[in-house]
């Protein structure tokens, strides 16, 4: 266990460097990226194309393996059809980001320099997660959502 925490905080550490060094902590920078009409900055394409290239590059090599290093077994997600609940979370997601210019994973970096606006998004970001659980278990014959605690 002591491993897989100094790994997850390696990563997070790393994670959080290149969300800096690439410009996706910027809130400006991003929204320049998602004006494609106005005054657009592709550069932030890179680096998306640098994330899918080296997932596509490493996927396969690394699920070959029988087990991950740090796990029993691979956790890899075998719901795949498109539904109502996706789509819902995807215009909320791309309507928060295309607003704020924040996502969760640079807010947090973000929130580590102070910022006002990181902050309210980041409360924002929480009080919606907390919502969507208390939601998901009124509702009859639904899972717990992914990571509730039950």
């Amino acid at each position: 266990m002591k491993r897989q925490l100094i790994a997850a905080f390696g990563c997070g550490v790393l994670f959080a460097v290149g969300l800096s060094l690439s410009g996706m902590t910027q809130p400006a920078k991003v929204l320049a990226f998602l004006d494609f009409f106005g005054r657009w900055d592709p550069t932030l394409a890179f680096v998306m194309v640098g994330a899918i290239g080296t997932h596509a590059a490493l996927y396969r090599l690394i699920t070959r393996r029988t087990a991950p290093v740090l796990a029993a077994e691979f956790a890899i997600p075998k719901k795949h059809d498109l539904d109502a609940p996706l789509f819902l979370g995807s215009a909320l997601f791309g309507a928060g980001w295309g607003l704020s210019g924040y996502c969760p994973g640079p807010v947090i970096t973000c929130l580590a320099a102070g910022g006002r606006p990181a902050l309210a998004f980041a409360v924002g970001m929480v009080v919606g997660m907390v919502a969507y659980g208390l939601l998901r278990r009124q509702q009859p014959g639904t899972a717990p959502a992914v990571g509730a605690r039950t």
